[in-house]
């Protein structure tokens, strides 16, 4: 449980020395200490036994605060507690989500996004939002994932702001939207989410996919931006991209996991296995090929290069040094394309930036982004 056992059953220990020996070596010790499962995988199953059970709340606080300890992120405890809910009940999935909503609080971490589902042109998409006042900011994420790549730089930039991250055609919430598609189609989609929040102008914020969305939107509509940030991008097509779409078609998503995360990923992070690797491999293998497809060969009509030199708004380029796909000589090549925008680089960052580096990305951000002083981001129900 990440903690000394004369800890973490202290109370145990005091009541009785037998019961407690008993159970650091016949549990902890027994099958608890056998390899088979990981650390990691035990307390998950024991917050859903202890959920499911109900009645054990210190026990469940207790091992909340160890998955933790052990990498679960506080998404996948709330999401235990929805699954509980199909095979306990709600009343026990309810009261197990409150026992672990206090550990969490307990060990800071934020509480969920507030979520909305919106109406575009042809489909539905789910618009995560967070902060309450200041300067509206609107994130893109990369193909083949969704709005919750950004959940760890959203929590940090939302001091004086309000963040928005939605969920791209074919993807996430959004998969399964009509296709094909093209670059006009994602943009307009960009410019009908500011229409359904009410802004007139907002910062927008792009990586990878999500940063040549971001630029089609502002060569069309310049007067919907009140800055660009564009993180680990391109500003034209790649030979690799029909390749990719051809072989999440004719290879199915399993095959994309590891040409994908790869790329993506520095090898330390793969190696530690940590959430955002978790988080990409799953959202990878749960696409849907057509979405797949689509999304890559309305990449390969990305037709920006050069055609935001007039473009007014402060802009961003953000490059990783570590990043071996939109390499920082290509983010150079993108910056000088736009005179008086600012280039940095991140070090040992990977791709994907804010899924690897995401207090690094923040930083960035929230030093070229306007802010209200607001103090802490307020806590969205």
């Amino acid at each position: 449980m990440g903690t000394d056992p004369e800890d973490g059953l202290g109370a145990v220990l005091a009541r009785s020395p037998q019961l407690y020996e008993t159970v650091v070596e016949g549990a902890f010790g027994g099958p608890m200490a056998h390899a088979e499962l990981t650390r990691a995988d035990r307390e998950m199953a024991t917050v859903a036994i202890l959920a499911a059970l109900g009645g054990q709340a210190p026990q469940l606080a207790t091992h909340a605060r160890a998955a933790l300890r052990q990498g679960i992120a506080p998404s996948q405890l709330r999401a235990l507690a929805e699954h509980v809910s199909v095979y306990a009940g709600f009343p026990r999935a309810l009261a197990a989500l409150e026992v672990i909503d206090g550990a969490l609080t307990e060990s800071g971490a934020a509480r969920p996004a507030r979520l909305r589902t919106i109406r575009l042109r042809d489909h539905d998409t789910q618009v995560a939002r967070r902060g309450e006042s200041g300067p509206p900011v609107v994130l893109l994420h990369a193909l083949g994932l969704d709005w919750r790549m950004w959940e760890q730089v959203m929590d940090q930039l939302a001091v004086g702001r309000r963040v928005f991250a939605y969920d791209l055609r074919g993807h996430g919430s959004a998969a399964g939207s009509p296709s094909p598609f093209t670059p006009a189609d994602t943009a307009d989609d960009l410019v009908a989410v500011l229409d359904a929040l009410g802004l007139d102008r907002a910062h927008v914020v792009g990586l990878s996919y999500g940063g040549g969305i971001a630029q089609t939107a502002a060569v069309a509509h310049p007067e919907r931006f009140a800055s660009l940030s564009l993180l680990a991008t391109t500003d034209h097509p790649f030979d690799a991209f029909e390749a990719r779409a051809a072989s999440g078609e004719r290879e199915g998503m399993a095959a994309q996991i590891v040409p994908s995360l790869t790329r993506w990923f520095t090898p330390g992070a793969l190696a530690r296995n940590e959430w955002p690797v978790r988080y990409a491999r799953e959202r990878v293998l749960r696409g849907n090929a057509t979405d797949w497809a689509a999304a890559w060969r309305s990449f390969i009509d990305l037709d920006v290069q050069g055609r935001l030199t007039g473009f007014p708004a402060p802009t961003l380029v953000l490059a990783g040094e570590s990043d071996a796909s939109t390499t920082p000589e290509i983010m150079r090549a993108i910056a000088a394309c736009i005179p008086g925008s600012v280039y940095q680089e991140l070090p040992g960052t990977p791709h994907m930036q804010s899924l690897e580096q995401p207090g690094l990305v923040a930083e960035a951000l929230a030093a070229f982004l306007p802010a209200t002083d607001a103090g802490p981001a307020a806590a969205t129900p």
